[in-house]
């Protein structure tokens, strides 16, 4: 029996709109909702913040979920999403999977504990505690609910609507979504999620759906390029021979992805003999588990990396740098302290909003021996941006902390996609397609919007929570 099927469909964002955390963008087509995305917008205390947290539709009535990636920004409302009632599939790639349960499972126990921690103060001033949103059951749930798809495999999804996942080369199981929405005519609604850098380490290059009637398209550097991954590393070598007889040098990376990019970029540094003297200390547990499931997915990863790495020998990342030492327990941490030059410290939260981060800033900030190197965008409300934003003076568990160390951005090292980058792929999609941009601030929506229209592409901007119906006249 033939279905008839309208190819109408609304998409309506409900975060990373004017933004660029919270991704979550929601499609209704013949009948059904689907979720793209689930995010957590960032910055700011974590319990206030999911305090704060309200979804603008019905969870329960939420048909699925399709998944970009395994980022927080992307993926850390999804334990809320199921305990307020969503109990349909949620699509991702395997490795994404595998990342969720080390993402999801990491910020339940952060959330708990700050959770704990507010409460006894709370209870200390005779207010009333706060309940969880969410537990760790209900990441379990979520880690239940996931079917895995591989790449270029397709799947009727709802009636009517077939997904396919393409390589976003953004980090590890990064997916571009197409869907393909069955009607009269067949409709083609691609989503972006984020795009890598095509000259990054590691990510093998963005893949580029043939054909889409609809894009909604992340424009994180929409209004700018990244330095050269070349003169990025010249200015780390730089960084490096600066700091060699003196100080040491912080890292604030993200577990995934860029923190395993980083341990590529000094294992090629020590192979160059460049590292002669120096120590690297990985310290996030979470980074070491995410770098042991990049070596297990190591054929996933770019060809010439992985013949780079053969080359020596090394079969894992931390085999290619044989300077690592990894750091899991408070303890080993702890003793990085006592070390006053020679180290490399590479550690979480990659916006310093968070993690063992802050307590190496807590320990050398004020010392203008010291080296504090961005590897990565900082978005706005986030320690990160008011570092990179020049803050002489900063807060931090309950004191006040003088900025005296020599601070470094290194944007050859993002994980996004640079504006040249992204109006290539743009202009690589077939069908004169219409774009609908999500994920940046106001002057990169803006900047990228304009490129696109002088390209002769039909561009909106994503408001957030107003309905837009697609027109194809």
């Amino acid at each position: 029996m033939h279905t008839e099927y309208s190819s109408d469909f609304t998409v309506t964002s409900h975060g990373a709109a004017g933004e660029v955390t919270g991704s979550c963008h929601r499609v209704e087509v013949h009948g059904k909702q689907l979720l793209l995305d689930c995010g957590m917008h960032q910055g700011g205390d974590a319990v206030k913040r999911l305090q704060d947290e309200q979804f603008d539709f019905v969870p329960r009535q939420m048909d699925a979920v399709v998944l970009s990636h395994a980022h927080l920004d992307h993926c850390g409302l999804l334990p809320l999403l199921v305990a307020e009632g969503f109990g349909g599939p949620i699509y991702c790639t395997g490795p994404t999977l595998n990342l969720l349960a080390i993402m999801l499972e990491d910020a339940a126990n952060l959330y708990q504990r700050d959770l704990d921690h507010s409460n006894l103060r709370r209870k200390r001033a005779g207010r009333a505690t706060i309940k969880p949103r969410y537990t760790l059951d209900h990441v379990r749930q979520v880690l239940e609910q996931c079917q895995p798809m591989e790449y270029h495999q397709k799947e009727t999804i709802l009636p009517g609507v077939t997904l396919t996942f393409h390589d976003a080369g953004h980090i590890l199981g990064s997916a571009v979504v197409e869907l393909l929405i069955k009607g009269e005519p067949d409709r083609t609604l691609v989503f972006s999620g984020d795009l890598g850098a095509s000259e990054r380490v590691l990510m093998r290059t963005p893949e580029v759906p043939q054909r889409a009637d609809l894009v909604i398209m992340e424009s994180t550097y929409g209004d700018r390029n990244h330095r050269s991954q070349e003169d990025t590393m010249t200015e780390l070598e730089d960084i490096i021979a600066q700091a060699r007889n003196d100080g040491v040098i912080m890292m604030p990376a993200f577990a995934v992805g860029r923190t395993q990019e980083l341990l590529f970029h000094l294992g090629c540094l020590y192979h160059r003999g460049l590292l002669e003297g120096w120590h690297v200390f990985l310290d996030s547990p979470m980074a070491l588990e995410v770098t042991g499931l990049y070596d297990q997915w190591l054929d996933a990863l770019d060809e010439q990396d992985q013949r780079v790495m053969a080359h020596f020998g090394a079969r894992t990342l931390q085999d290619f740098l044989p300077v690592l030492t990894p750091t899991p327990s408070v303890e080993e941490s702890m003793q990085i302290n006592r070390i006053e030059r020679g180290a490399i410290i590479i550690a979480g939260s990659g916006m310093c909003n968070g993690g063992r981060i802050r307590h190496h800033l807590k320990h050398r900030l004020w010392q203008s021996r010291n080296h504090l190197v961005f590897t990565g965008y900082q978005a706005r409300g986030t320690l990160g941006r008011k570092l990179v934003d020049g803050a002489t003076h900063i807060r931090m568990f309950g004191q006040r902390y003088a900025v005296k160390a020599q601070l470094h951005t290194l944007g050859g090292f993002s994980a996004h996609a640079g504006r040249h980058e992204l109006l290539a792929w743009a202009k690589s999609i077939e069908g004169s397609p219409r774009f609908r941009l999500v994920h940046g601030e106001p002057e990169a929506l803006e900047s990228l919007a304009g490129a696109l229209t002088e390209m002769g592409r039909h561009v909106s901007v994503a408001e957030q929570g107003v309905m837009f119906t697609p027109d194809f006249a």
